[in-house]
């Protein structure tokens, strides 16, 4: 039965006075009735007045609705989700000077807490009796400025060793893969250090550990080790590393970026040795935001022991009310990601880490068993040998019309963000994509991106060569469109591996 309302007209349907509004500030202004849905939003000159909350707000979230999906980025590392718990936390926390530690000072524990637990899942060691020589670590604000760290420990170490034996200490290097995150390129081309690279090939995409251990030198401050590259997600042979330096006598350190593997590989492959188990490896980083499960950005950096720390690089400062010794590149920074990974830390324990990295590892063993079926080439190591990542490429196919870039451009139309970019220098150009898992990557969405790939190709097979032209063309204009512009004055450098040899930097 519907109700049937009687209208009311006249004076029958005016309210008392009192019910009325009592002035035109009474209702809040409805956000799309506003003068500033009429106008463009600033973006080189503040304006002069202010606008009100929940305008702004409408009128960004509004924007922000244009940015891709983080559910179907796959081609980041970074935490995409946490529980509320955590996201509370971490809000109450963001007022908070990570670095005052006078003022906060068990978040100073919290972070300790932290230090001590990551330390103890890469086999730090202990020294009985003497904790000055125990291992050591701090936070950063990702793997970038622990990496920064780690080299410029290694570059004063070396430095100091090399002053004390009147031996010139002015041309430092350091051995690497080439298939490294350009965060290392940076950090040699900041502290001035020689980049020497172990190259990739179009069959090997790690590096050679024999390769690497010839290109050391008196000059060499440390080999760089990947647990989990960014283009293929292999771990590097740090033990085979380590045990041609002990073999060969050579005093050289290794330094482990274990930035995506160190929260995985001591949770699905424990008997692998790479961490400080072995005697080489000196220094290693992590990020907490990647497989630490903790939103961006926070990573964590660790030595063996206060050796391989110089203590010039230490400062001490008291002008927050206590005293404290830092080792940053920078001194602010928000608490909230160190509580967010605390949190992480004690919520799931071994056992729920293990659960995550072991469900992972099984729907990308599952999505590189379907993706060979379909005739890729798959180019990452499955069962856990390496990240829960699915690297690949076509069969070479002269006959066929479309590539790696076309099929990530018809996925983006479905939402998808899957990379596609050229392997490392010396690679033979090889073409690539790569879908990495994160935690909320399950095996539902996993059969809906392969059924999404079977339909790109179908598409991309029914067209003809004008008709693919003309539609990545256009695709590659509409998306250079969305992005910011490269600054013109820096677009042509040559310094880079990107710029001397056309290697791409894999969205990490």
């Amino acid at each position: 039965m519907v109700h049937l309302s009687r209208v009311k007209r006249g004076k029958q349907a005016q309210k008392p006075q009192h019910e009325q509004d009592q002035g035109e500030g009474a209702a809040t202004p409805y956000v799309y009735g506003t003068h500033y849905a009429t106008e463009e939003l600033p973006e080189h000159v503040m304006s002069e007045r202010e606008m009100p909350a929940d305008v702004a707000l409408r009128l960004i979230k509004d924007e922000l609705s244009l940015d891709g999906n983080p559910l179907l980025n796959l081609a980041s590392f970074v935490t995409t989700y946490m529980e509320d718990e955590a996201q509370n936390l971490m809000t109450e926390a963001m007022s908070k000077n990570f670095i005052d530690f006078e003022e906060y000072p068990q978040t100073a524990h919290i972070q300790n807490r932290c230090i001590n637990m990551i330390a103890n899942l890469l086999n730090a060691p202990i020294t009985e009796g003497n904790s000055d020589q125990d291992c050591l670590g701090t936070s950063t604000i990702g793997s970038s400025e622990a990496i920064m760290l780690a080299t410029l420990a290694m570059k004063k170490r070396w430095q100091n060793k090399r002053k004390a034996e009147g031996k010139d200490w002015t041309r430092p290097n350091i051995v690497m893969n080439s298939a490294v995150q350009v965060c290392w390129e940076k950090a040699a081309r900041y502290f001035d250090v020689e980049e020497k690279y172990v190259y990739c090939t179009d069959t090997r995409y790690v590096i050679d550990p024999k390769t690497a251990v010839d290109m050391v030198d008196e000059n060499t401050i440390g080999i760089c080790a990947i647990m989990g590259t960014t283009y293929t997600g292999q771990y590097e042979d740090v033990k085979g590393i380590n045990d041609l330096l002990k073999a060969k006598n050579i005093d050289c350190p290794i330094h482990v970026d274990a930035a995506s593997g160190g929260f995985v590989a001591p949770f699905v492959r424990p008997e692998l040795e790479w961490d400080f188990r072995l005697e080489k490896v000196v220094s290693i980083n992590v990020s907490g935001h990647k497989y630490g499960l903790v939103y961006p950005g926070v990573g964590w950096v660790f030595w063996r022991s206060p050796e391989y720390l110089p203590e010039e690089l230490i400062f001490n400062v008291n002008y927050l009310g206590s005293n404290q010794a830092t080792f940053t590149l920078n001194f602010s920074k928000g608490a909230s990601h160190v509580i967010g990974q605390y949190y992480q830390l004690i919520r799931l324990g071994k056992h729920g880490y293990r659960s995550i990295m072991q469900n992972l590892t099984k729907v990308s063993d599952y999505l590189a068993d379907d993706l060979k079926k379909l005739g890729f080439l798959i180019m990452s190591d499955g069962n856990g040998r390496g990240l829960p990542l699915v690297a690949f490429r076509m069969k070479p196919d002269d006959d066929r019309l479309y590539d790696e870039f076309a099929l990530a451009h018809v996925l983006r139309q479905r939402g998808w963000i899957i990379p596609a970019y050229t392997m490392a220098p010396h690679s033979n150009q090889l073409k690539m994509m790569r879908v990495v898992l994160r935690e909320d990557f399950t095996m539902h969405r996993c059969n809906i991106l392969l059924e999404d790939i079977k339909a790109a190709l179908k598409s991309l097979e029914e067209m003809d060569a004008e008709m693919i032209q003309k539609y990545t063309l256009h695709l590659r204009a509409h998306s250079d469109r969305k992005l910011p512009q490269q600054h013109a004055h820096y677009k042509n450098e040559k310094h880079s591996l990107q710029g001397r040899t056309g290697k791409t930097h894999s969205v990490c």
